[in-house]
């Protein structure tokens, strides 16, 4: 029988994920997440495991498997993570994307901290506890799933709506963005995330009169999107703070030693320094451009022009900021609904709270645990349609001067070897304990 050491494992795991190159880049050209899906269900089957395999359509695949635990009376656990990564150009980075290389200590490629690092320590404490015969305290449902970068339509979504039973007794679920670690003043910290913000995607589009490029015209549509786009784009959202966040400007300020009351949320937040990448758009609705597409040739003033514009509201502000973008865009711009998704926020106690808190003070003593707001979103939200009250947990213990925020979608992605060890350790034992 092999031995495997469990410390080191992870590690393999994660480097083998990165290297399946599972692009999505939500026009369903790549080659989806059939091989690191195919790759994920053979692990966890070789230790024991009846794993489900999920297609929803050609090679958009999911994994799912339930691991019986000590007490199957209690509500189970799920463990979600996606297999799908964004793209990345290979000229930009150190090293290849793709490769998995180690170098410097650290795990480098395209998905190395979204969210690959978080599967390949899911199966590492699976594999464990099954070679061990350790059982969780209760039972624990593994997800790793597809098209979470798009949305979810194929992965989350698709299993939620055609494929609830395989999370029959979850009520609670741990995933992405969530129990890393960051330095504030000195003190390390661990932003444990309770909630998300919404989503909304939406296409701008303007229409105009088509001709050659020589000519005056004032109904240019790409004029018309240029100034849609701008003043969206340009757009300055007020300070507004949700039970979460305001809980978290508090505690961000005892550790910065200011006083809330005279410090602004937005001055507080980004004295933090790195951190602030992920904090400070939850303080804020957010409404960024993305994407431009018009005309075909440089002589010909086209008759339409599209952009597209990422849209993340506080939860529940859903309709009130789609209405004042209608506004700030005017009557001469079309604006389709492209995805819309719900945000959520749970409070920062409970049962799992505690337990991910002890967990987390267990292997760091004397760190902090903070509640915080997502600016992005996970297949959480998916989840919540079946009453799973979601929260982001992939424990990673990070040095100071690493700009983890910067690694999400970004060039030279990378994760500190001993901070999978670590988040390894931390996850086996809450599953051991909760």
């Amino acid at each position: 029988m092999t031995v495997v050491d469990p410390q080191t494992e992870v590690v393999e795991l994660c480097r083998d994920l990165i290297r399946f190159e599972s692009v999505n880049d939500g026009t369903g050209r790549g080659k989806g997440e059939r091989e690191a899906a195919e790759y994920c269900a053979a692990k966890l089957s070789e230790v024991g495991l009846d794993v489900q395999v999920v297609e929803s359509a050609a090679n958009r695949t999911s994994v799912v498997t339930r691991i019986e635990g000590e007490d199957r009376s209690r509500p189970a656990l799920l463990i979600h993570g996606h297999l799908d990564v964004v793209p990345a150009q290979p000229k930009d980075w150190t090293y290849d994307p793709f490769a998995g290389e180690i170098a410097h200590g650290m795990l480098w490629g395209r998905g190395a901290v979204d969210m690959l690092d978080m599967d390949a320590m899911t199966m590492a404490v699976v594999r464990d506890r099954m070679r061990t015969g350790r059982k969780p305290a209760r039972d624990v449902v593994v997800a790793l799933v597809a098209d979470e970068e798009a949305g979810g339509v194929f992965g989350g979504q698709h299993l939620v709506e055609r494929h609830a039973n395989l999370f029959e007794g979850c009520t609670e679920a741990i995933s992405e963005v969530g129990g890393y670690s960051v330095h504030i003043n000195g003190q390390r910290a661990y932003l444990l995330q309770t909630g998300e913000k919404a989503l909304v995607w939406i296409k701008l589009i303007a229409r105009g009169t088509a001709a050659h490029g020589s000519r005056i015209i004032h109904d240019n549509a790409v004029t018309k999107l240029a100034r849609a786009v701008a003043t969206i784009g340009q757009q300055e959202w007020p300070v507004e703070l949700t039970a979460t966040t305001r809980q978290l400007v508090a505690e961000l300020a005892r550790l910065m030693k200011v006083d809330p009351e005279t410090t602004g949320a937005d001055e507080v937040v980004l004295s933090t320094g790195s951190a602030a990448g992920f904090i400070h758009a939850t303080l804020h609705t957010t409404t960024n451009p993305t994407l431009l597409n018009a005309g075909y040739k440089h002589n010909v003033i086209p008759d339409v022009a599209e952009a597209l514009i990422d849209i993340r509201t506080l939860p529940g502000q859903e309709d009130e900021v789609l209405a004042r973008v209608r506004e700030l865009v005017g009557d001469d711009i079309e604006i389709v609904v492209m995805h819309r998704d719900v945000g959520l926020e749970n409070s920062f106690d409970g049962a799992l709270v505690d337990a991910m808190v002890g967990t987390l003070k267990a292997h760091d003593p004397g760190a902090e645990v903070l509640p915080y707001l997502l600016s992005g979103g996970t297949d959480n939200k998916a989840l919540s349609k079946l009453g799973i009250k979601g929260y982001g947990f992939a424990p990673l213990q990070l040095p100071p001067g690493l700009d983890f925020p910067g690694m999400f979608h970004g060039v030279d992605e990378r994760v500190p070897l001993d901070a999978l060890v670590f988040g390894r350790r931390v996850l086996g034992d809450l599953l051991l304990t909760y």
